[in-house]
């Protein structure tokens, strides 16, 4: 085989092989109700499968394993592998009962992409929303205690 010849293969081989993306899968943090982000959340890792494209985080605040009066609450966190589709669907369906309210039952759910992305539990409000949560509390705390001060001396 001539030289040229042998040039034109090497160069068609090596553009070929710069083409290719040697791609590992995706890895996500995975557990399953466990009581709050520790342990096996952030110990516990996985490649993801071919077509899971993204990380899912549910977490909900609630006694286990139904409600009954006077149950202790707490945090359940569960960790996966998803696909896009798959996990804008749970968001979707958790949204009206993500409502952070401490004395009632609620539940979330958030996606990621990213290795690792769902190392942190981030479910809450914009800092707007917080901002503005902030005064509301304040406002009704001076509220309060304007009553009560109007009351006693009464």
């Amino acid at each position: 085989m001539e030289f040229w010849k042998v040039s034109i293969i090497a160069i068609m081989a090596i553009y070929y092989c710069t083409q290719v993306n040697f791609v590992a899968g995706l890895e996500c943090y995975v557990c399953s109700n466990q009581t709050g982000n520790v342990e096996k959340c952030l110990n516990t890792i996985k490649t993801c499968e071919p077509g899971e494209d993204v990380c899912g985080t549910e977490i909900r605040w609630g006694s286990q394993p139904y409600f009954s009066q006077g149950a202790l609450k707490q945090y359940y966190v569960s960790k996966r592998c998803m696909t896009k589709q798959r996990c804008q669907a749970q968001r979707k369906r958790h949204m009206p009962y993500c409502t952070h309210i401490w004395y009632e039952d609620w539940s979330c759910h958030e996606c990621c992409q990213g290795d690792r992305c769902n190392y942190f539990v981030i479910s809450g409000s914009s800092k707007l929303d917080g901002a503005i949560n902030s005064v509301i509390g304040i406002v009704f705390v001076t509220v309060l205690a304007g009553l009560r001060k109007a009351i006693v001396s009464y």
